[in-house]
């Protein structure tokens, strides 16, 4: 039986986070090669650690390869200045990590021809997907935007952040961020927070005092309680603005940078690799995960595109009225156009049966297209420079834009949905 009384968490880090800032630039390589040739195929790894950027991974593209699989020329100086500029964009002017003085190597090498012939259409056959596995979509209708709620206030809180370090309203802040969000649901109903955590990159000293006894007996010490106190009441002001009047509470838990201190961050506090934080990038652990990161990947690879085309089913589904909640299950065998399988959960809160569903998606003709990697792409179009602007703040619960971006969160197929019930 579901339970309908719960309390539950979910995290989000900012674009300054060691793992983001690795997502951003696989993004923004991509970007690149899109912007170049909209068939493009990229696997764009990246590592980040103190003033030093390395990438690695299979690239095809016209006007950055050649039909020999060489660099076309100037190809590799525009892969440095995406990357650069992508770290400039974040913020990045420290000691231990800046745009202009990172190191920084490219180990980028052709595709892989057998996964090539495996994938391309050629002759009678459609192009394959990119990769086996299973990818899952999530919606629900406790947000505006179609998002579980902890998941949607924990990235509105860092949203907020970083457009207020941007723009000097806080200059205090530094990109390192992350932040976390407990609710408490009664009736499958957020109603009140339990528990709100930011630990924030921060300038010199505005953390409580301290003091450290070095191994040859000297002390240092810092911190200011005065500047502390600028910095909690900041993160008190954000919160109170982003989550609804009378969630916060006397008995909320509040932690605003509960280790204490914390001047150094990104790259240069921690590694960064690309991937790694897959669940702020969809539903916060509201929802299942197949497992697949999304960035650095061009959408060929079903990782990324069956992901979002699964969003794209759950949210129409719900805004349909059809569910309260959706949960979309594809799977996908390399080399093969249609999918293995079609599953559908509306946990409880269907006004239709899930087979019904299953069976609407699994017709091309009743859904408008199908949901092969062809059929996908031009659906929702996908092939275009669109990525970057997805690797921070999550995938999902963004508004799409004039350029194509985000094009899985319209809600263009509501009455396509409703006329085929």
């Amino acid at each position: 039986m579901t339970r309908t009384s719960f309390i539950f968490t979910s995290e989000s880090v900012s674009e300054g986070h060691p793992d983001k800032v690795a997502d951003q630039i696989s993004d923004a390589v991509v970007d690149l090669f899109l912007s170049k040739d909209p068939q493009a195929r990229v696997a764009c790894e990246t590592l980040t650690t103190t003033n030093r950027v390395i990438l690695a991974g299979e690239v095809r593209g016209l006007g950055m390869i050649d039909s020999e699989g060489n660099w076309a020329e100037g190809a590799q100086e525009e892969i440095q200045t995406v990357v650069r500029q992508a770290v400039k964009r974040i913020g990045y002017e420290q000691d231990g990590f800046h745009w202009q003085n990172l190191h920084f190597e490219n180990h980028l090498h052709p595709q892989s021809a057998h996964i090539a012939q495996g994938v391309d259409a050629s002759g009678n056959k459609d192009e394959g997907a990119g990769d086996q596995g299973i990818m899952f979509g999530y919606a629900t209708d406790e947000t505006p935007d179609y998002m579980p709620a902890t998941l949607y206030y924990s990235h509105k809180i860092l949203e907020r952040m970083a457009t207020d370090r941007h723009s000097g309203a806080a200059p205090f802040l530094e990109p390192d961020a992350k932040s976390q969000v407990t609710l408490q649901y009664e009736n499958e109903v957020p109603v009140r927070a339990m528990a709100l955590v930011v630990s924030t990159q921060h300038a010199v000293d505005y953390c409580l005092p301290w003091e450290n006894t070095k191994a040859d007996g000297t002390v240092e010490s810092g911190g200011d309680a005065a500047k502390y106190k600028t910095l909690r009441d900041y993160v008190m002001g954000v919160f109170n603005d982003v989550l609804p009047a009378g969630f916060i509470t006397d008995d909320t838990v509040i932690h605003v940078n509960p280790t204490g201190r914390f001047e150094i961050g990104g790259p240069d506090g921690d590694a960064g690799v690309t991937g790694r934080k897959i669940i702020v990038d969809t539903y916060g652990g509201a929802s299942p995960h197949g497992g697949g990161a999304f960035s650095g990947k061009d959408p060929t690879k079903v990782d990324r595109s069956a992901a979002y085309i699964t969003r794209y089913l759950a949210k129409n589904i719900v805004a349909a009225g059809l569910a309260k909640r959706c949960t979309i299950q594809l799977s996908y065998a390399i080399g093969v156009a249609e999918p293995l399988s079609i599953h559908v959960d509306l946990h409880g809160t269907g006004t239709v049966a899930e087979a019904r569903i299953e069976a609407i998606l699994a017709d091309s003709a009743k859904l408008g297209f199908a949901l092969t990697p062809r059929g996908i792409r031009t659906r929702l179009g996908l092939n275009k420079p669109i990525y970057q602007r997805s690797a921070a703040y999550g995938h999902f619960g963004r508004t799409p834009d004039d350029e194509g971006g985000f094009s899985w969160e319209r809600l263009d197929l509501v009455d396509t949905l409703r006329g085929a019930i």
